[in-house]
């Protein structure tokens, strides 16, 4: 089982989640708030369904993750032009200062990931992780 694609992916994922948690812990930031601070700084006043599908978080859950980071002062929600029906995410000054902190013990973490690699390996792991995305991506539920 260790050899598998999904026990890897898996123990990659929950290292990297405890190591960044454990490096912000200080920041009060829940295990999901990272991601979404991580999309605003380079999508600020996105709507929330582009929020939730860049990434991967459930609509209803997304809801509970922005109000706890509109909670904390990061983000605020606004309508634009008159449209009621979309409401679009802005982070705040606090937001953007805690996104550099989060953006820096990402590439922390991206470095130490890819130590032994060289730019070569670390491009084809990248492209064959994006490969298997795009694969999985269009499995629908129930099929095979």
């Amino acid at each position: 089982m260790d050899n598998t694609l999904y026990y890897l992916l898996m123990a990659d994922h929950l290292i990297l989640q405890r190591l960044l948690t454990n490096a912000i812990k200080d920041t009060e930031l829940t295990s999901g708030q990272p991601k979404v601070l991580d999309y605003l700084y380079s999508h600020d006043g996105a709507i929330q369904k582009d929020i939730a599908q860049n990434c991967c978080i459930e609509q209803a859950t997304l809801t509970s993750v922005l109000a706890g980071m509109e909670n904390k002062g990061l983000i605020e929600r606004r309508m634009m032009n008159g449209n009621r029906r979309n409401l679009y995410v802005f982070l705040t000054d606090k937001g953007k200062e805690l996104t550099e902190r989060v953006e820096q013990e990402f590439l922390r973490l991206e470095i130490a990931a890819f130590a032994g690699l060289d730019e070569h390996e670390k491009e084809l792991a990248v492209s064959f992780l994006s490969r298997i995305k795009d694969n999985l991506e269009h499995i629908t539920e129930g099929s095979e």
